[in-house]
């Protein structure tokens, strides 16, 4: 049954549409189950109806025909109750309806399963047979597992045939949602642009030209290129391999011939293809009939095909425009299976206006740049069939994580006046530039910024930010090709220190692992965010964080405003041997002739272990700093790159707010400053908390930091406790939102809270 259902959901994920996807169900599970039916009942959530979508032994002129309501026949009630339903005889439940011209009355015994994705009811998928018997347990357990298993591939393809549906149209007639989370609040419309990664067939857009005879001729060279390597390979390797291994390049350069992959390939581009999408789909076929087939042997030939697959691909995007040659329109919508802050910086930044990931969570390190750099994102839109809307019309809703493919000219309308409204606030925001973030009642709340790009110092500044309260150094680091030099590391520092001097600059030591590899220093792990990351990393390499704490202390020559932070602390002798090392540099380049002081120092509260020692770590540091993304998703141990959990990622769970009072009430006893540079000082909601709790600096990204101060300068800090006294005992996190909506609603800030979007 193993076998049986590796082959079917392989054979599956290989069909084209959604029609070739459901046929290859129904043919393939009633070979398997030896049934007399297997049909797959898909539901229409416009006509509220189960509609017969594929069949295999039922009348085949029903497909598409017959249909029962949401609460008719056994199907039916199979969606209703959300589970298996087995009958001996399904015509003698007191739900069964016949629907006329099925044949259906002649089949007796009847299992029928949900198909569920993401909580959502996508179907019901039936077996039946005409014996009166009732189906043994483990036909019905393997009709549990391949429905579990093909529900995402049947939410896939009913997204992309929607998409191909509307593709050579330009408007459809009615607009493609897909769901993700949001990574950046804010909205966005223009035309998507889908980044291509390196070598990676599967993410190669399908994409139409009109120089068929040119882009042949660039086909043709990538394939000559590659000819050429694998015959210098079979060379260099001819004297260690016996006769029969070495005639496998000679398979391989057979298999490129016009007769082969190339003469198919070709065929593609002529279609209009572009050589890149092209290859994808003449190697996926292949790849497809050699993975299903029974011999290992030629089942392994698979491996071979991607291989050649890859190095074509690989010669294609050499021989094509750099990345800072494309020309991308105006009004850029970024799209890529996975963000990476190294993408962000190949669009010209006056072009891009939002950004779209696959993959990734509102919280990952993409997703934290994207605020930085006030670009609206979605994240995690896992059934967006991201290869299919190359140069099409999108709508992204950074507030509710939704994205329009080819919206309709009413719903744009809808959006561009959501955008107007938010640059109208955004305009009335701008005076309060000099203005301090001080309660009606007097109370100073100083507002600091979060930063990693060169470019957000100007954006900081314009915005009145006092301090950088979380400087990310790895942010260099993730952008270049090897470690940057202590002369390299120290000219990027000084332009954050002096820009801000003498307001103080906090810098995080390099803080990579987990959601931040460096491509030249890659950290293979099972479970990266329990694992070597952040200050683990430059405690076992101390070459590397002397070279970047000097390169600190260098900046900071002559200008005095340096904190140094240290990142995922979860012990005091990380501390104290962190603090040996930092002396140590100090030392080092007052003896080298430097005039340095020694830095303020603090730790990053991100773990559940040192909510519990912040005393001990505040009489060893000189402040405090929470980092709440992270530990909100250690507290509430959510992966917070993972869609399939993102909801669960909740800023203002009991729990989390529980643990943020009480770090700061313990830091306080210790007489040391306690700042927040999370997500959560960044809404204008989270900030009066916070600043209730008693954190003595908030620290933001740039973009959200004029609706913090209108927040606070609107409010009074006894009617902040207030409402922190009556959310702390809450325990819904709903609620608890609410509530804060409401209070921002009460106080006339209702224009700082989420616009109403459409449904």
């Amino acid at each position: 049954m193993l076998e049986t259902l590796r082959k079917i959901v392989q054979e599956v994920n290989a069909a084209p549409d959604l029609e070739s996807v459901l046929d290859v169900i129904v043919r393939r599970v009633q070979r398997a189950m030896r049934t007399d039916v297997c049909s797959v009942y898909l539901l229409d959530q416009e006509r509220e109806r189960y509609v017969l979508m594929a069949t295999q032994g039922l009348n085949k002129k029903s497909v598409g025909q017959a249909s029962l309501s949401l609460d008719e026949g056994v199907v039916g009630h199979v969606g209703q109750r959300a589970e298996p339903i087995n009958l001996e005889d399904a015509a003698t439940h007191s739900s069964y309806t016949y629907i006329k011209g099925t044949g259906e009355h002649k089949f007796h015994a009847f299992l029928g399963v949900p198909i569920i994705h993401h909580r959502s009811l996508l179907g019901v998928l039936v077996i039946q047979q005409k014996a009166i018997r009732k189906f043994d347990e483990a036909e019905e357990a393997f009709m549990v597992t391949m429905s579990a298993q093909l529900a995402g591939v049947i939410a896939h393809a009913e997204a992309t045939g929607s998409l191909t549906q509307v593709a050579g149209q330009e408007k459809s007639e009615s607009d493609r949602k897909f769901e993700g989370v949001s990574g950046c609040i804010g909205v966005a419309i223009g035309p998507a642009v889908v980044m291509t990664p390196l070598a990676d067939l599967d993410g190669v857009p399908e994409r139409k030209i009109d120089d068929i005879k040119a882009e042949i001729t660039k086909f043709k060279q990538a394939l000559a290129q590659v000819r050429r390597d694998i015959k210098k390979v079979g060379r260099s390797l001819a004297k260690r391999l016996r006769s029969e291994e070495r005639e496998l390049f000679d398979v391989y350069i057979r298999m490129l011939d016009d007769n082969a992959l190339a003469g198919e390939i070709i065929a593609r581009i002529k279609e209009g293809q572009w050589a890149q999408g092209a290859l994808k789909l003449v190697i996926g076929e292949h790849v497809k009939q050699f993975s299903l087939m029974d011999d290992p042997y030629l089942r392994e030939r698979a491996t071979d095909i991607k291989d050649l697959g890859r190095r074509m691909l690989t010669c294609l995007q050499e021989s094509g425009p750099a990345l800072s040659e494309i020309v991308f329109p105006e009004n850029t919508i970024l799209v890529a299976d996975e963000l990476t802050p190294a993408m962000l910086g190949e669009v010209p930044t006056e072009k891009l206006v939002g950004l779209l990931s696959v993959n990734g969570s509102g919280n990952s390190h993409a997703a934290i740049l994207a605020r930085s750099m006030g670009i609206p994102t979605v994240m995690g839109a896992v059934d967006l069939p991201y290869t299919r809307i190359e140069g099409l019309p999108v709508i992204l809703d950074g507030y509710s994580g939704r994205v329009f493919v080819n919206p309709s000219d009413d719903l744009e309308q809808c959006y561009r006046d959501i955008i107007r409204e938010e640059n109208e606030v955004n305009a009335g925001l701008e005076g309060l530039k000099e203005l301090p973030a001080e309660t009606t009642d007097g109370y100073r709340m100083p507002l600091w910024v979060n930063t990693g790009l060169v470019t957000d110092v100007a954006r900081s500044l314009d915005r009145g930010a006092e301090g950088i309260g979380l400087y990310r150094t790895e942010i260099p680091f993730m952008i270049r090709d090897f470690f940057p030099s202590e002369y390299d590391q120290m000219e990027t520092y000084r332009r954050q220190l002096e820009a801000f001097a003498p307001r103080p600059v906090t810098m995080r030591t390099l803080d990579i692992g987990g959601d931040k590899p460096l491509p030249y220093f890659p950290i293979q792990e099972d479970n990266p965010f329990l694992g070597w990351r952040g200050i683990r990393v430059t405690l076992d390499h101390p070459e590397i964080f002397l070279v970047q704490i000097r390169a600190m202390l260098r900046a900071a020559e002559g200008l005095d405003n340096l904190r140094i932070m240290l990142p995922m602390v979860t012990n005091v002798q990380e501390v104290e041997e962190s603090k040996k090392l930092i002396n140590q540099a100090v030392d080092e380049l007052r003896e080298e002739g430097h005039v340095v002081n020694q830095p303020l120092i603090g730790v990053m509260i991100e773990v559940p272990a040192a909510v519990y020692q912040v005393r001990r770590f505040a009489r060893r540091v000189d402040f405090i700093s929470v980092g709440s993304n992270d530990l909100t998703q250690y507290l509430l141990a959510v992966d917070r790159n993972n869609p399939r959990v993102a909801g669960l990622y909740v800023s203002y769970h009991p729990a989390v707010l529980k643990a943020l009072q009480f770090i700061a009430r313990e830091a306080h006893k210790e007489n040391v400053s306690v700042s927040i540079c999370g997500e959560m000082a960044a809404d204008p909601g989270g900030a009066i908390l916070l600043m209730a709790m008693g954190y003595d600096v908030l620290s933001m990204n740039a973009t959200n930091l004029p609706k913090v101060k209108y927040a606070i300068r609107g409010v009074s800090f006894e009617r902040a406790k207030d409402l922190l006294d009556r959310i702390i005992v809450m325990d819904d996190p709903d609620k608890i939102h609410m509530m804060l909506r409401k209070t921002l609603k009460d106080l006339g800030l209702g224009q700082l809270t989420r616009p109403t979007i459409p449904d």
